[in-house]
């Protein structure tokens, strides 16, 4: 599986530091991509989207479900769950779309299924358009890890540690203003040209549990979605490899202690 795009900009060192889900971050680590893994930042922001008669991931066996390309995010996400339910993911119709969204696809009822994310659900949800199989946000055992993660060129965060810890602090420090004021963080990304919906933004905001980082364990993230990978035949090296290779809590750590909730 390759790296992701976000993986490879920050081990060439054309970022420093950069958000993706954790998922895409573990086989860049594998494959030697300098990259540190810092932080689990929120959890639960994807959802399965099925067109009716399909009630579970059990029920996508020989159904179309979309992905822009596999070993993106969704391909990944719903290979692991599929195999999580012993579904072999060899059983689902994979239909690549590199050049549409999957989710216009869905719309004009071409496709099944396929993994939103925000403002994707909020959006089928406001046309009521499909329902929700899996919602990451409150379905176990997705809700119980970080989806997203802050990882860095290993190198910058070796030479500056300083920096490092001042950006996972503005980071948190913004997720605790997401949950706290959702209506003004809502604001912000409007006013900032993130979104031209606020409606949308705030719904993403409300239901996204934003407030997680100092409860949940970041390392149990890493070593439950390891192992979901290593199952679904993505990565070979162990959850103990993975986190000794390409993981740091150490500004974390201090974190938790100074931004005390």
């Amino acid at each position: 599986m390759p790296a992701s795009l976000d993986a490879q900009a920050i081990g060439r060192g054309e970022v420093d530091m950069s958000m993706d889900f954790v998922a895409q971050f573990i086989p860049a680590v594998e494959a030697g991509v300098p990259i540190t893994m810092l932080a689990g930042v929120h959890v639960g922001c994807f959802e399965l989207f099925a067109h009716e008669g399909i009630r579970g991931i059990r029920d996508l066996k020989g159904r179309k479900v979309g992905t822009q390309a596999l070993g993106l995010a969704p391909h990944v996400l719903v290979t692991t769950m599929a195999a999580n339910v012993g579904l072999d993911p060899k059983d689902i119709d994979w239909v690549l779309t590199p050049t549409v969204d999957p989710i216009e696809l869905f719309t004009e009822g071409k496709i099944d299924a396929f993994l939103g994310i925000p403002p994707e659900p909020q959006l089928l949800r406001a046309r009521k358009i499909g329902h929700v199989i899996v919602n990451s946000a409150v379905d176990r055992p997705w809700s119980q890890y970080f989806c997203c993660m802050l990882a860095g060129n290993r190198d910058f965060v070796r030479k500056h540690p300083v920096a490092t810890k001042r950006v996972l602090r503005a980071i948190l420090k913004a997720a605790d203003l997401c949950a706290s004021d959702p209506v003004g963080a809502a604001r912000r990304m409007v006013d900032g040209g993130f979104t031209a919906r606020y409606d949308l933004a705030l719904q993403s905001l409300q239901e996204l549990p934003y407030n997680k980082w100092r409860e949940y364990d970041s390392e149990d993230t890493i070593r439950f979605y390891s192992l979901r990978l290593r199952e679904g035949g993505f990565i070979k090296s162990s959850p103990t490899k993975i986190v000794a290779d390409g993981t740091n809590w150490r500004f974390l750590n201090e974190l938790k202690h100074e931004l005390k909730g």
